[in-house]
C-alpha cells in the first residue's frame, strides 16, 4: 500500500537529539511541500548500548529503522548516511539526499585551543579509528581516547576537564546550533572525513513508486554525486564505517579551453595504520556523471599503493559520530 494520498507520512527515527533534529528537516520540508508528516521514534541497539560497533554489529544505528519500514511502522526512514552498510539492500531505495552539511570533522577543546596549540599528552576523544589513524599521524604526541554516548555526553567530557578535546562530525554540531563550540574545524589536508559525513539518506521501501517520487523533490544533486562516488570508494575498498578510511567529493567548476564553465567532480580518499606510522591519500577529477566509477577508481588506486596492508592494522573502535 502507498504511503502517500490523505495520510501522514510517518518518518523513523532514531531518538537523540541530533537524530530527531534531522528527521525534523525531512519532515518540515515535506510539510512545507503540502504533504502531511510526523516523526515517530524508533529505539536502536546502538542508542542504548555503550559498547564498540565492532561488538555490536556495523549497522546498528539503521537495522531497526529498514525493519520498521518492512514491518510497516513507518512510511520514510531518516539516517546518517555513513551509518548505512556498504552492501546494498534492494528492498529500499534512498529515494533522496537532501543538501549535504559541511562534512569535516571539527574540533572542540579546552580555552579556546586549536588542534596545533594542544600540547603534548592532551588526551583527545574520538569515535572513530579513522580519526584515530590520522590525528597520530599528525605527529602532535596527543593521547588518543574511546568516545561513545551522544553528543551531549562527549561535550560534556570537556567541559567537566575529564578530556581536553574531542573531535565530532561538524555537521552533528551544526544541527543542534551548537557551531560556536567548535575551536577548530579541521580541513581535509589535516583530516579527510568519513565517506557521507554530514549527509541524510532519505529511505522508504523501493515498491512504493509514489512515495520515491514525492522523496525525490527533496534530493540534491551535487550531494548525491558527492556521497555516491565517496560510498563507492569505500564499497570497492571492502571496508565498513569503522574502517580507518576517509574519503570526501565535491561538485566544482572548471573552464574548458573555450572558457566555458562546466562541473567536475573532485574525489580525494584515504587509508591508514591505526597507529599512525602511515597514511595513503590519492584523488582524481571527472564528471559527476560518472560519480561511482570515479569513486571506486580513487579506491583501487588507494589499493595498489597499500591501502589493504594498513587497513588490516586495526584496534577496536567506534563507527563515526
Amino acid at each position: 500500500m502507498s504511503a502517500v494520498g490523505t495520510r501522514t507520512l510517518r518518518i523513523g527515527t532514531r531518538g537523540s537529539e541530533l537524530a530527531t533534529t534531522q528527521a525534523g528537516t525531512v519532515r518540515d520540508a515535506l510539510i512545507s511541500a503540502g504533504h502531511e508528516a510526523e516523526l515517530v521514534i524508533i529505539k536502536t541497539k546502538g542508542d542504548q548500548s555503550m559498547e564498540s560497533v565492532e561488538k555490536i554489529g556495523v549497522g546498528v544505528f539503521t537495522a531497526e529503522l529498514r525493519e520498521a519500514l518492512v514491518d510497516g511502522r513507518v512510511d520514510v526512514a531518516v539516517h546518517s548516511y555513513k551509518d548505512l552498510p556498504t552492501a546494498r539492500d534492494e528492498r529500499f531505495t534512498i529515494a533522496a539526499i537532501p543538501p549535504r552539511e559541511d562534512p569535516r570533522d571539527a574540533l572542540v577543546a579546552r580555552d579556546g585551543l586549536v588542534l596545533g596549540e594542544l600540547p603534548v599528552g592532551s588526551k583527545v576523544g574520538t569515535s572513530a579509528p579513522r580519526r584515530t589513524s590520522q590525528l597520530r599521524a599528525l605527529g602532535l604526541g596527543l593521547d588518543i581516547r574511546p568516545l561513545r554516548g551522544n553528543l551531549q555526553r562527549r561535550l560534556g567530557k570537556v567541559e567537566s576537564g575529564e578530556l581536553d578535546a574531542v573531535v565530532l562530525a561538524r555537521a552533528g554540531l551544526a544541527r543542534i546550533g551548537r557551531l560556536d563550540l567548535i575551536t577548530e574545524s579541521l580541513e581535509p589536508v589535516q583530516m579527510l572525513p568519513a565517506p557521507a559525513q554530514g549527509a541524510l539518506a532519505v529511505e522508504c521501501l523501493s515498491g512504493d513508486n509514489a512515495l520515491v517520487s514525492i522523496l525525490a523533490e527533496l534530493d540534491d544533486p551535487n550531494s548525491r554525486a558527492a556521497v555516491t562516488a565517496e560510498r563507492a570508494l569505500l564499497a570497492e575498498l571492502e571496508a565498513g564505517c569503522t574502517a580507518p578510511v576517509g574519503a570526501i567529493a565535491e561538485v566544482v567548476e572548471s573552464l574548458d579551453d573555450d572558457g566555458r564553465i562546466f562541473d567536475e567532480l573532485s574525489v580525494r580518499g584515504c587509508a591508514a595504520a591505526i597507529d599512525g606510522s602511515d597514511v595513503i591519500r590519492t584523488g582524481a577529477v571527472g564528471s559527476p556523471d560518472n560519480a561511482e566509477e570515479l569513486g571506486r577508481s580513487v579506491a583501487r588506486e588507494l589499493l595498489e599503493l597499500g591501502a589493504r596492508e594498513l587497513m588490516n592494522v586495526i584496534e577496536a573502535g567506534d563507527a563515526d559520530v
